[in-house]
């Protein structure tokens, strides 16, 4: 089981990588990206509770049912989980930072899916066993999470692209 998630996940970061080589490669003629210098006030309530939920909340299951208590499937889907966060921020950070291209707002539309992918994954991998009650509890959760962060992310497009705004518009523009 380690190999095969390991192996999904290789292939996963592969393809994914490749599709965004390829896209920037089609876009490097584009302006340069840049964020948006003022984010609105919600931002940072945002920001905070994806990082407790989606990184905390995981990081203390995966310690303490995976490694305290040494349930090895536990500490494989975590760490799959994890390791696949880090390659989607490594990514993005070097789209934007480093290229400045546009991919960087594809980014999260390639890892979300996947990462739901994980998740529902590790969710069946993880037995009805009741001492593992909470490991998919958990996993149900960050689905939740990441499903309104998807959503959340696809309403922010068209501030990250900076479509103008009718002027008698409800919008806000911070």
């Amino acid at each position: 089981m380690n190999l095969y998630l390991l192996l999904e996940n290789i292939l996963f970061f592969l393809v994914a990588t490749s599709f965004t080589v390829v896209v920037g490669w089609a876009w490097r003629h584009s302006k340069p990206m840049i964020l948006p210098e003022v984010l609105p006030d919600w931002y940072k309530i945002w920001f905070g509770t994806m990082q407790i939920l989606g990184i905390v909340l995981p990081l203390v299951v995966m310690l303490l049912w995976g490694v305290v208590w040494g349930y090895s499937r536990v500490l494989m889907v975590f760490a799959s989980y994890f390791l696949m966060l880090g390659l989607q921020i490594l990514s993005e950070f070097v789209t934007l930072k480093k290229f400045h291209s546009v991919v960087w707002v594809m980014v999260p539309y390639l890892y979300l899916p996947y990462r739901f992918w994980q998740l529902y994954e590790g969710w069946t991998l993880i037995s009805l066993d009741q001492e593992l009650i909470w490991v998919r509890t958990t996993l149900v959760i960050e689905i939740v999470v990441w499903l309104g962060n998807y959503m959340l992310d696809v309403a922010q497009l068209p501030r990250l692209f900076r479509w103008e705004v009718q002027e008698n518009s409800d919008i806000e523009i911070s």
